[in-house]
């Protein structure tokens, strides 16, 4: 994929926001550890240990491959390309949700655009089964999605030259990765298209659920970890009552645990039995 890209933030590209700072570094990492393991038995070995390997995702326990086969790559131009739009549309994404509303949604997708290779590959191509996806590329076209949903009028200069507007050039690049779906090549265009469904899945009504999910959660966990005292009991003052300690545990479940003043903390304190 060589397309240009002007940012709506001014000059050539946004700012480099410390989030995608840190991705770039650890995708970067990686594949200089896969370099220098070069074509050896071990490279083979890393690989499919932490790439996506559908025969050994859910069946041989290898659950956190839908996390890690993202930050694997085949060679330069694949991490290159990836780290581009990373860097392109993902920089102004960071800075509008923030550090973990932007992690959240960047994993979600590349989870998802796993999941959906690893649903469907195998029933197309049933040799994929044994052979490892690796690559960013699903939780960069969730990023693609995001972006044309958001900023649909903002123009993208496609192959550094035609201006095109967001919304019609993910469309198109959706439209590319279905008709290439049963493309014999190299290029996992199921994790592309699971990478924007579930991109689009998460935007329109799918964060609510996952931030029940992540809320309620919190909240179970705070609250195994104070018990109240009856607020009848005698020398137990209006400040350990369940109402205050109810409100605070609310107020955890939403903001953390870092929310908290100095008095709220002390409420806690007294409200907990060792």
């Amino acid at each position: 994929m060589r397309q240009g890209f002007r940012s709506p933030l001014g000059g050539f590209g946004p700012p480099l926001m410390p989030t995608i700072k840190v991705l770039l570094a650890a995708n970067i990492s990686v594949f200089v550890l896969q370099s220098m393991l070069g074509h050896s038995a071990a490279r083979f070995w890393f690989d499919t240990f932490f790439g996506l390997v559908p025969s050994k995702a859910v069946m041989g326990l290898h659950v956190w491959q839908f996390g890690t086969y993202m930050f694997l790559h085949l060679d330069f131009w694949h991490l290159f390309w990836n780290m581009f739009i990373l860097w392109m549309f993902g920089s102004e994404l960071a800075s509008l949700w923030g550090r973990r509303g932007f992690l959240q949604y960047y994993f979600i997708s590349g989870a998802g655009a796993g999941l959906v290779y690893f649903l469907l590959m195998p029933l197309i191509e049933p040799a994929s089964a044994y052979i490892p996806l690796i690559g960013a590329s699903g939780a960069c076209f969730g990023l693609l999605m995001a972006y044309g949903l958001l900023f649909p009028e903002r123009k993208v200069m496609l192959w550094f030259l035609i201006p095109v507007k967001v919304k019609w050039f993910v469309l198109g690049i959706g439209l590319f990765e279905l008709m290439s779906m049963w493309r014999a090549d190299s290029v996992g265009h199921l994790a592309h298209l699971g990478g924007l469904l579930f991109g689009y899945i998460y935007l329109r009504g799918g964060k609510k659920w996952v931030d029940g999910l992540l809320r309620n959660r919190r909240k179970r966990k705070a609250g195994s970890r104070f018990r109240v005292v009856d607020e009848n009991k005698p020398g137990n003052g209006r400040s350990n009552g369940r109402e205050d300690v109810d409100r605070i545990l609310e107020k955890i479940s939403r903001e953390g645990l870092g929310s908290l003043t100095p008095e709220e903390q002390d409420i806690l304190r007294r409200a907990s039995r060792k």
